[in-house]
């Protein structure tokens, strides 16, 4: 017999999957209006640029909703006429292998495989000169490739499943390429060129996720590499942490190398600077109006009360994946607690079931601090800044979502609701 109120939790679980919505199909269901200034940055820098290969850098905290806003506008870019590439870097590459000569091979590869998605005819000698770079630097099998391409065959689908599970050819790539990064950078240029004279298309790569590699990797591909990085002559899109552009030589590096073409994607504020110190403090209406809908349409009214769903929010501190994530966990702990009385049919998720759910985000959250981690919560929770926003503990928390970052006529700073909650238990504020 079908348990209902088990299929309905399993459904919002679902809903509530940590991963952006990337396809059409999730983007119809879930998304809510979100960040169309920021889809305008963009499109203006696209549309009005002189510089045929520019490449403009977006910034933002991890879970903030870049993914998913990349995706929408790879797909605008597509309406207005583009050839569009848009990757996470960790679908082609093991993320702890990652650096400049990768990112670079990645987007070689990604390029042809959006080509054979979308059936692009490239002459033939030049499709087989491709073909044969690639299995030559993968050590990959071609003969036979282009007659089985119609029967599902895809070489650089193949490829991208060796570039992930096989060390042995990305360290070979990397100690070829280090020495030779034009090689590499010139077999770019020839594929985009072959594919935008077989569409007579614009070609733009937009590169997500590299914000989701540890702070010193991100800092080290940007401030020693970002020349190799920009050598195609193609535009790109590259994403970073928010962190990243707190360190000055970085920032400066990375203004200069772009042109000032960066981007930033902000946290919804829910609450002005200081309002949330304050005994019943009313939140921003706007956003947090939005965030309410994001969350109803992941689960239903039948699931939680409206004061659960409020706090929810209020606890998310404006971050999109720590909206889903705690909704995700809340939905958890009603399917056990259903799996163990199957007759609660009535059950919701409540301000006890949340409670227990923002316990169990709390205790990641403190895992890893340390005492200099407290002192520059408790300074950052105190000041809205920190003592010093170019020390590495700082940089290393705002990369951790400890702290967040918030703008209006200035640049604040807030420590993350759940870990306000954390220093208030341990009575540090």
């Amino acid at each position: 017999m079908v348990n209902e109120r088990l299929e309905t939790f399993r459904t919002a679980y679902r809903n509530l999957d940590l991963l952006p919505l990337i396809e059409a199909t999730e983007l119809a269901k879930f998304r809510v209006p979100y960040g169309e200034d920021v889809l305008a940055e963009l499109e203006q820098l696209v549309e009005d640029r002189d510089d045929q290969a520019a490449k403009i850098i977006f910034a933002g905290h991890r879970g903030c909703g870049k993914s998913t806003l990349l995706a929408t506008f790879g797909r605008q870019l597509k309406e207005l006429g583009y050839f569009t590439v848009f990757f996470s870097i960790s679908d082609t590459i093991e993320m702890s292998d990652v650096n400049h000569v990768m990112i670079l091979f990645a987007i070689s590869v990604n390029l042809m495989y959006q080509a054979d998605m979308e059936e692009v005819k490239l002459p033939q000698s030049t499709r087989d000169a491709i073909d044969k770079w690639f299995a030559t630097k993968t050590r990959t099998e071609t003969e036979g490739s282009s007659a089985e391409a119609s029967g599902g065959f895809n070489l650089f689908e193949i490829i991208q499943g060796k570039l992930k599970s096989e060390a042995s050819i990305r360290t070979e790539l990397k100690q070829q390429f280090e020495r030779n990064i034009r090689d590499l950078v010139a077999q770019i240029n020839i594929i985009a060129a072959a594919i935008q004279g077989a569409t007579d298309r614009t070609v733009i790569v937009i590169i997500d996720d590299l914000d989701k590699l540890d702070l010193a990797d991100v800092e080290e591909i940007y401030r020693s590499h970002i020349k190799a990085l920009f050598l195609p002559g193609i535009p790109i899109i590259f994403t970073t942490p928010i962190a990243s552009l707190r360190d000055n030589v970085l920032r400066a590096t990375m203004v200069t190398e772009t042109n000032n073409q960066i981007v930033t994607m902000p946290v919804s504020k829910i609450f002005a600077k200081g309002d949330r110190r304050q005994e019943n403090p009313q939140p921003m209406e706007a956003n947090f109006k939005a965030l309410c809908e994001v969350l109803d349409k992941r689960m239903s009214g039948d699931v939680i009360t409206s004061d659960a769903a409020e706090m929810l929010v209020r606890y998310s501190g404006g971050v999109l994946r720590e909206l889903v994530r705690l909704g995700n966990v809340c939905c958890r702990i009603c399917l056990r607690q259903i799996r163990r009385e199957p007759e609660r049919q009535d059950l919701k998720i409540d301000h006890g079931i949340l409670m227990q759910a923002v316990k169990d985000l709390r205790l990641d959250f403190e895992a890893p601090l340390g005492k200099a981690d407290y002192e520059t919560l408790k300074v950052t929770y105190k000041k809205f800044k920190p003592e010093d926003p170019k020390a590495q503990d700082f940089l290393n928390l705002l990369h951790g979502l400890h702290i967040l970052e918030y703008k209006n006529d200035e640049i604040w700073y807030d420590v993350h609701p759940i870990v306000e909650d954390l220093l208030k238990l341990k009575e540090i504020v």
